[in-house]
């Protein structure tokens, strides 16, 4: 009995976590939309930060102010073509480049998609766990 409680806290926990994340992501795309500077990116680099996981792009673009920045989208993974070479669009808050975001539909829309269908996920499971007691 111990142990469904903690799952269900965890797993309530867990899903709240993900839907303010995403809450958090869908307001900073909502300001990036209204209020964001548009540059050109290249993938310069591929990046690996633990031996399992898998490449992640490295975008490099100039700000307003000529100062080069990189950075690492939110949405990696095969069929989302960044290859080392492609020139992609970005978009980042004025004066904030580390708001950097990747401008296509499916960059924008994969991070909040994944964390909603994540809390979504956790929170129906802890309420499923809550209900078969």
């Amino acid at each position: 009995m111990t142990g469904e409680v903690t799952g269900m806290v965890m797993c309530a926990l867990a899903g709240a976590l993900c839907l303010w994340a995403a809450v958090r992501e869908g307001r900073l795309q909502g300001r990036l939309r209204r209020y964001g500077v548009h540059a050109e990116g290249v993938v310069v680099d591929r990046e690996r930060f633990a031996s399992d996981d898998p490449w992640s792009p490295v975008i490099e673009f100039t700000d307003r102010q000529g100062r080069r920045t990189r950075f690492r989208p939110r949405a990696t993974g095969t069929g989302l073509g960044l290859d080392i070479g492609t020139h992609v669009p970005v978009v980042h808050l004025p004066e904030q480049p580390d708001t950097a975001r990747v401008f296509t539909r499916r960059h924008r829309m994969a991070p909040f998609i994944l964390l909603s269908i994540g809390g979504t996920t956790f929170l129906g499971t802890s309420v499923l766990i809550a209900v078969t007691r």
